[in-house]
């Protein structure tokens, strides 16, 4: 897909958002003006005053550098082996220490280069990868740093690779997964699935699993491929692409599919939600409430977040909905993690919201340098970890 196909298909995806929400709501997810609830009802709703029942430590903060601004790619972080690892389109790869938030190492790509990095990173097997606007990919020593090779994909990367199986699996936005050699860069398979004329903007990793590469599409779909030689196994459509109009029948699944054991979890921003025997692709539940961002998977709780904020609490054995949050309405909610017993989203005004699992109540609330959250927060050792459109990422801790 050329520059100027690019430019006109982000046209409409903006024209599609400001159908759905409303010219404040696209303001507020873009960093400009904010409104708060004046009674129209394509305003974001006011935050009310809550009496926070848990309580949440800021730890640590620092910056990855800024670019993301109205791009809309959802940059977050990722954590392994006790490090943070960020990038930003303007600021390069950092690493910091997970429980203090020092800088460890910093990688800037060559100026002359004009590399935007807009994907990633993924982490894994002692690499660091991240994408590029103009498809770049570039490996790094997570250890150090160090440069190890760099690839090519035809597209725009704006989510993060997926590395296991002595291979890196880049998904770019012309609907592409590559499957590159770990250790060179060489491209050994690619698979692609046809994006529709009108998409929402942003889409995430693939999920790997033994001998499985998971992979959410643009139309709704979600196919298992096979890692040796991204030969598809299964496909089955998440949420069927319906309606009278391109509008009407997005059905998006923008957030990588959670893998636990052998059950697949995806959900589509046509508001479905659905569990997989991930080996077979055979659906085993279906649920009427879903969304286009990450779900976040506790003990006996998915959560999701749909397209015009509210937050649903499913049961994880049958998707029946057990509780529905109406306060964070048209605020462009982020996808959502778990912490603890707590479900974490952060919004368009740069406030983190913590819920309760058990009924989706309140918890906790803190806000983050003000601008916005796309990309969904990150737990890992008891830390929460998000990134806003800025780069600032702040780290929080239950007491």
């Amino acid at each position: 897909m050329n520059h100027r196909s690019m430019l006109l298909r982000s046209s409409l995806v903006l024209l599609c958002a400001a159908s759905l929400a409303g010219c404040s709501t696209v303001k507020g997810w873009f960093g400009g003006d904010k409104k708060k609830d004046d009674g129209k009802p394509t305003d974001p709703v006011e935050l009310v005053k809550i009496t926070p029942t848990v309580t949440v430590s800021k730890i640590w903060s620092a910056n990855a550098g800024k670019g993301e601004g109205r791009m809309g790619l959802r940059q977050g972080p990722v954590v392994a082996d006790g490090r943070v690892f960020a990038a930003a389109v303007e600021g390069g790869v950092h690493a910091f220490d997970l429980q203090t938030g020092k800088q460890i190492w910093e990688y800037r790509p060559d100026k002359k280069a004009n590399v935007q990095i807009s994907g990633g990173p993924g982490v894994g097997d002692g690499l660091v990868v991240v994408g590029g606007l103009d498809g770049q990919v570039i490996a790094l020593d997570a250890s150090t740093g160090e440069e190890k090779w760099q690839a090519k994909v035809p597209n725009e990367v704006i989510a993060a690779p997926s590395i296991g199986m002595n291979m890196v699996f880049v998904r770019s936005n012309d609907g592409r997964v590559t499957a590159l050699d770990a250790a060179t860069g060489e491209r050994r398979w690619f698979w692609v699935q046809d994006v529709p004329m009108l998409s929402v903007r942003g889409n995430d990793s693939p999920v790997l699993g033994p001998g499985f590469v998971f992979v959410g599409s643009d139309d709704g779909t979600v196919s298992a491929l096979s890692a040796t030689d991204g030969r598809p196994l299964w496909e089955i459509p998440v949420a069927q692409p319906e309606g009278r109009t391109e509008l009407d029948r997005m059905s998006d699944i923008d957030g990588s599919p959670v893998l636990e054991g052998t059950t697949l979890f995806v959900s589509s921003f046509k508001k479905t939600t659905m569990a997989i025997d991930a080996p077979s692709g055979r659906p085993m539940w279906s649920s009427e409430h879903g969304g286009p961002g990450r779900l976040g998977v506790g003990s006996e709780r998915l959560v999701v977040t749909d397209p015009t904020g509210l937050v649903f609490g499913l049961d994880k054995a049958g998707g029946s909905a057990m509780w529905q949050q109406d306060g964070l309405a048209r605020r462009n909610v982020t996808g959502a993690a778990i912490q603890g017993d707590y479900a974490i989203v952060g919004d368009f005004d740069g406030y983190v919201h913590w819920l309760k699992l058990e009924d989706g109540s309140f918890a906790a609330r803190e806000r983050v340098g003000g601008k916005a959250l796309r990309a969904a927060p990150v737990v890992a050792d008891g830390i929460a970890i998000v990134q806003n459109v800025g780069g600032e990422l702040t780290a929080f801790r239950l007491q």
